[in-house]
């Protein structure tokens, strides 16, 4: 399948709400494309200098129009694709294109997982002091919150390409685990220093049977 690029150093998942700018006289072009036709584009993650994967977008609404053109929209982020081949201007346009595969994702994530790594979200924003409004279990899945719980961008990036939810989940979860482990010896760190050079109440320790 060919579809229009506009590629960015952004990743946006399925389902997620994708506000943009639009300034370039190409994507002007694409944008107006994009309504007058209903054709979707896609956003490739530019990363490493190179573009493999990105997700594909539809326009919901043109929400500023400025004197010089520019444009508020908001989009949808609807699926992930892996580009084939890419061409830096498409036939009779000014913006970019190429061949790409959808990739299909495969919901094989069981309740038990999707309850770890909840109670892990919840874990990790009560030792940061975060708060957090708790997530119905049905309307849970790997990328309802997967931009809030501090992934890197190279982690985000491995996390898009993966087909399997069960697998996103596993991955998020051994993150939140190991976050979780990091901050809690920083916690402990910290107070292990604002008790020193303090007061101390010793209980008395009997020694009368100790033998060294």
């Amino acid at each position: 399948m060919k579809l229009a690029l506009l590629p960015l150093q952004s990743i946006f998942f399925p389902g997620e709400t994708v506000p943009l700018h639009i300034f370039e006289e190409r994507y002007k072009q694409l944008i107006s494309d994009c309504r007058n036709e209903a054709v979707t584009f896609g956003i490739p993650v530019y990363i490493n200098d190179s573009m493999t994967y990105g997700t594909e977008v539809q326009l919901v609404e043109i929400v500023n129009t400025y004197d010089d053109g520019e444009m508020d929209v908001t989009c949808v982020a609807r699926q992930v694709f892996r580009i084939l081949s890419f061409e830096n201007q498409m036939e009779g346009k000014l913006y970019a294109g190429g061949n790409i595969k959808f990739i299909d994702s495969v919901n094989d994530a069981d309740k038990d997982i999707k309850e770890e790594v909840l109670n892990k979200i919840h874990e990790l924003y009560e030792l940061m002091g975060v708060p957090y409004t708790p997530l119905p279990l049905e309307k849970f899945n790997s990328y309802v919150l997967v931009h809030k719980m501090g992934l890197s961008f190279d982690q985000e990036y491995k996390l898009l390409q993966m087909p399997s939810e069960r697998d996103r989940l596993v991955f998020m979860k051994e993150h939140l685990v190991s976050t979780i482990s990091m901050l809690s010896e920083v916690n402990r760190t910290k107070k292990t220093i604002e008790m020193n050079g303090n007061f101390k109440n010793f209980d008395p320790l009997d020694f009368q049977d100790f033998n060294l």
